[in-house]
């Protein structure tokens, strides 16, 4: 669950803390470990809302873009923040720079800096920041992260994308039937009332789904609006997100493409790490987090194997980590040295046969999801006419 904490921190005042917790105490046990004294929690109820006006996102993506241009043209590290500091405009975002340049003025390294100003940079942000205080690298650093970041955010707009179609057309759909049963089916059943007559079956079906939903028009129309918001709602939490993963996984089909896409997830990253020289065993941890529970189940094994001196491409393999294209790269990064660059390319491999599997996913569902709705609206709009075509019958 989700706590909002107002804490006071010396040098920094009060400020509001958003922590991932099982409860309130361990929230609170979280943001002491930090440093801070906690003043109030709230949230954390399974059916509390987010709140509607919070403290903006950091725009890190942005941030690390103009404080490597920055960098690159020579100018150093704390009159790069300030320089970005001056020309922020947002409150938020200035206030997080401010708290940089305050740890910075103070002596502290940069990635200390950075744990300083809690929730806001990622600890594989900070992890790479670190590495590269220790080799001098900072610049290229920030370069890998950039590249990183602007890959993930790739993928994730080509998943967004494709799922956005079937949703419009899903709620439009929605919306055209309940017009039908609302307002044009009741009209037909007046007509059919003045006329008289036995009506078949399924229009009279029909016509009482209507009278219903005329009669109580109001309630279906504001339980529909509730009901696709708390959809929206659901859908943005972690343990739906899972659950909806869990389920995926049993179709066999899905459940490949989603262990690839989550092992591509793992590699990039890993690759990251371990091109900024963080060692093996303390990177995988660090992106243990990008797997699911059984995934994570396995990385603890091959954690253990590479530990006891197994070669990374063995305890893979061993822990059903691999698949046959990311095996023999492995092998090859570990002949030449060059893992980290491996790791990354065979993101990039599976990046792109993703893109392909998605497309023709999309070019597949549409057209099926098109042809359901149809048949739904045209079946209402065939129910609605059947008496008319039966009485055209009678009289010819």
């Amino acid at each position: 669950m989700r706590y909002r904490i107002k804490a006071l921190k010396a040098g920094e005042g009060i400020v509001t803390l958003a922590l991932e917790a099982r409860d309130a105490a361990e929230a609170q046990v979280q943001a002491k470990e930090r440093g801070y004294a906690v003043l109030s929690v709230q949230g954390g109820g399974a059916l509390a809302l987010p709140a509607l006006k919070g403290r903006a996102k950091f725009p890190l993506l942005l941030f690390t873009q103009e404080l490597l241009a920055l960098l690159q043209s020579g100018i150093s590290l704390v009159e790069a923040i300030e320089t970005l500091a001056e020309k922020e405009s947002r409150p938020d975002t200035r206030a997080i720079l401010k708290a940089l340049l305050t740890s910075l003025y103070e002596g502290k390294p940069y990635s200390s800096a950075l744990q300083s100003v809690p929730g806001t940079f990622p600890d594989l942000y900070v992890a790479t920041v670190r590495a590269a205080e220790r080799t001098g690298d900072l610049p290229e650093a920030l370069g890998r992260f950039v590249a990183y970041q602007t890959q993930l955010d790739v993928v994730k707009k080509k998943l967004v994308s494709a799922s956005i179609y079937p949703a419009i057309l899903i709620v439009f759909g929605a919306l055209v039937t309940l017009f039908l049963l609302g307002y044009v089916v009741p009209r037909f059943s007046h007509v059919y009332e003045d006329v008289g007559g036995e009506l078949p079956l399924v229009s009279r079906l029909l016509i009482q789904w209507g009278r219903i939903v005329e009669a109580n028009g109001f309630t279906i129309a504001t339980l529909f609006i509730a009901g696709v918001i708390f959809v929206g709602w659901w859908l943005t939490r972690a343990s739906t997100r899972a659950r909806l993963v869990r389920a995926l996984r049993t179709i066999p089909a899905m459940g490949e493409r989603l262990r690839v896409y989550q092992l591509t997830r793992f590699y990039r990253t890993l690759g990251m790490l371990l091109s900024g020289g963080i060692p093996v065993v303390p990177a995988l941890g660090m992106v243990a987090g990008l797997l699911d529970t059984e995934l994570r189940m396995r990385l603890d094994g091959a954690q253990r194997a590479i530990r006891e001196g197994k070669p990374m491409s063995v305890a893979m393999e061993a822990s059903g980590l691999t698949t046959p294209v990311a095996l023999r790269m492995l092998r090859v990064g570990e002949r030449t040295g060059r893992m980290g660059e491996m790791l990354e390319r065979i993101a990039v491999f599976y990046d792109e046969e993703m893109a392909r599997w998605v497309d023709w996913f999309t070019k597949t569902f549409e057209p099926l999801l098109m042809a359901l709705i149809g048949i739904l609206i045209g079946g209402i709009v065939v129910l609605m006419y059947l008496p008319i075509f039966e009485l055209a019958g009678s009289l010819q």
